[in-house]
């Protein structure tokens, strides 16, 4: 651009060698001669003042070092849409790239796009585009009425992150002419949203995929915007600031994915004004710096009203040290997968012991941080829980006879679901709460009877093994006092506890701890 301007540029998106900004000033800087543009960078880091110059403010910025004077020859200024369109899928397509498959991001789903054969096909190849990705491409206007309409009708899957767009409103009339729009990524665009209800109504009428992370959109605007998108089901927002100033009502009904990560105002008594969303199935709460809930709905042994829907709850890089976070958990009704890594309570030094705990106090849970959780799992890890915290149940008041069961309250609150694991399992007997001597081999070691379902000529035997062995170990022992190769054994138990069911030990690198195997348990080998 040259150092003569067009009208108004105040406020306009611009890029300058990769980095975005937002003009904010536009004129003489003496004692400089010519004309400079003021602008406020994306990245604070960018700049080197405030708006300042030599003790004259010309424009204000949000970071001291947020702001820098630019030549209008340096800016680039960005296209309409058509044009960058063309610039990506067709002028591309002539170059060695030609053919390559374009990427395009929706929340965490990626797909892709094809490229042409030549310039010529150019035109009936955009009519059939369906998924295009226009990621940094300087986007900055729908460009001239009904245009897109008439080059690209087909688009369903569109990616506008990282361009020029300087309001809502330029992307609603970009929309307005994509009748097919489904899903739609305007991630990173330093968007203006408007105060009142949008315009042209209709325009999102078949959208259910909207991103918006590192917009600046606040929670105000999204409600406003958001009675333009009817059937919206799945919505991102990372890092945005927001803070949960109300209850949508008549809005958002439809969604089932709800991404509020890195938006670090967030708290307990905000998620609350969401909780009654009444589809919402995934919940992505990673690094907003939560560290307690509470429903106060439900009390011990009962199901909150809240989130009914919620099924996969991701709560990564927070503050959660408490177990009563996870305890409060399993008042969720519906909740059966959970991602709680990179916190406090889930250190990496306890990895394996939180993961049993975590699996004992929530009921439901089928997956714990993208690992599937076995009933061989469950069981132990709810029979250890039963056993280990035994001795403290008992002095709260717990008892095996029913009839002076009284555990206090807090004791219940502390561990809701111990109750429901003794009537599961039966409440653990004086034997198994003897505080055991963990350096002494004698109190590691597990006295099992083993026997030969499939060998009738070969004779029962008794064992002591450590509890610590893995299952890999004790076929290799049984082995070599069988003369049958480790590859055709397979290991199996028996407890007096459970009469009639036989659990399998199917994971060699576990051990027989793992598995809850206790003194007098009997292993079934076969081959």
């Amino acid at each position: 651009m040259n150092d003569t301007l067009e009208v108004d540029v105040i406020g306009r998106r611009v890029e300058v060698n990769g980095e975005q900004a937002t003009v904010r000033f536009s004129g003489i800087v003496p004692p400089v001669a010519g004309l400079w543009l003021g602008v406020e960078w994306d990245n604070p880091e960018r700049g080197k003042h405030d708006g300042s110059h030599e003790g004259i403010v010309y424009f204000k910025c949000r970071h001291p070092t947020g702001g820098s004077f630019i030549r209008p020859n340096k800016v680039n200024f960005g296209v309409d849409f058509l044009t960058a369109l063309k610039n990506r899928y067709v002028l591309e397509d002539e170059s060695e790239d030609a053919g390559k498959a374009h990427p395009v991001t929706f929340g965490r789903k990626e797909v892709k796009t094809i490229g042409f054969d030549s310039v010529k096909k150019w035109q009936s190849q955009l009519s059939k585009l369906q998924e295009i990705s226009l990621r940094s491409c300087a986007v900055n206007s729908a460009g001239d009425k009904g245009e897109i309409a008439k080059v690209c009708p087909n688009i369903r899957e569109l990616d506008m992150s990282k361009n020029l767009l300087p309001s809502w409103d330029e992307v609603v009339h970009i929309a307005h002419q994509l009748e097919h729009l489904e899903a739609l990524n305007l991630s990173e665009n330093k968007l203006k949203f408007p105060s009142g209800p949008p315009s042209l109504i209709g325009t999102f009428s078949t959208l259910k995929i909207l991103v918006l992370n590192h917009t600046g959109i606040t929670w105000a605007e999204l409600l406003q915007c958001a009675s333009g998108w009817p059937v919206l089901e799945e919505l991102y927002l990372d890092a945005n600031n927001i803070c949960i100033s109300e209850r949508p009502t008549d809005v958002l009904q439809m969604v089932k994915i709800l991404d509020l990560s890195a938006n670090r105002l967030i708290d307990e008594n905000q998620l609350f004004l969401i909780a009654h969303l009444p589809r919402l199935e995934q919940l992505i709460l990673s690094d907003i710096g939560i560290s307690t809930i509470h429903f106060p709905d439900a009390g011990i042994g009962y199901k909150t009203s809240m989130f009914p829907a919620l099924q996969y709850l991701v709560v990564n890089d927070n503050q959660i040290s408490q177990w009563s976070f996870i305890n409060e958990l399993d008042k969720l009704q519906s909740l059966h997968s959970l991602t709680c890594m990179r916190n406090p309570l889930t250190e990496e030094s306890k990895k394996e012991t939180n993961r049993q705990l975590i699996i004992a106090k929530i009921g439901q849970l089928r997956t714990l941080n993208k690992c599937e959780i076995l009933p061989e799992e469950r069981r132990g890890a709810e029979l250890d829980y039963r056993k280990n915290f035994g001795s403290e149940w008992k002095k709260a008041g717990g008892h095996q006879d029913p009839e002076k069961n009284r555990p206090n309250e807090e004791f219940l609150a502390a561990h809701p679901r111990y109750e429901l694991l003794c009537r599961k399992y039966g409440a653990p007997e004086d034997g198994e709460l003897k505080t055991q001597q963990p350096f002494l081999l004698k109190n590691q070691l597990l006295t099992l009877k083993i026997k030969f379902p499939n060998q009738l000529d070969q004779k029962d035997i008794e064992k002591q093994l450590p509890e610590s062995m893995t299952v890999q170990k004790v076929k290799g022992l049984l082995s070599r006092l069988l003369k049958v190769p480790v590859s055709k054994l397979l290991l199996s138990y028996e407890t007096p506890k459970m009469p009639g069911k036989e659990i399998e030990l199917e994971n060699n690198q576990n051990s027989l701890n793992y598995y809850s195997v206790e003194n007098g348990d009997c292993l079934l080998v076969r081959w």
